[in-house]
């Protein structure tokens, strides 16, 4: 009887550590990636600007002033430098957190789905959670909201 319980007792603890090591080596191998992607900043430091009471007047509370964010680019060995800049962090009165670029005239927005995405498409990749892009344009007096989707109809319809 002992014996029986002996190997019960060994059959059981077996049987916990194989369930250890499949459970050590499914989390290892299905675990998620690094998280890449920085929490967004907020530089409390507000400039006074057209721009900020611009957003104001269309209803968004401004949160942040410029934001430099680095970037490092590894080419085969090689380290490339650059940055990009947010002007500004806004909330939406629903609460929505929405980067902000304002206009410059040496750089105009062609509008154009191309022109966005090459201009735009970086600060979506970069927080996939904000709301979007308010791109204000003091000379003209205008904000516009740009949100970013993936084209559902398109998808994998590569035309030649």
């Amino acid at each position: 009887m002992e014996q029986r319980a002996d190997g019960l007792v060994m059959l059981l603890i077996g049987l916990l550590l194989l369930v250890w090591i499949v459970y050590g080596i499914r989390s290892w191998l299905f675990k998620p990636l690094p998280a890449r992607v920085p929490d967004m900043p907020i530089n409390e430091e507000i400039p006074d600007h057209p721009a900020v009471d611009m957003l104001e007047k269309s209803g968004y509370e401004v949160l942040g002033g410029k934001i430099k964010i680095p970037l490092l680019f590894d080419v085969d060995g090689e380290d490339f430098h650059s940055r990009l800049f947010i002007d500004f962090l806004a909330r939406s009165s629903e609460g929505i957190i929405y980067l902000v670029k304002v206009a410059r005239s040496r750089l105009p927005m062609d509008w154009t789905g191309s022109s966005i995405r090459d201009r735009l498409l970086p600060y979506f990749l970069l927080y996939p959670g904000c709301g979007g892009v308010l791109y204000v344009d003091v000379e003209n007096d205008e904000v516009a909201c740009i949100r970013f989707d993936w084209d559902e109809e398109d998808w994998n319809g590569y035309d030649e």
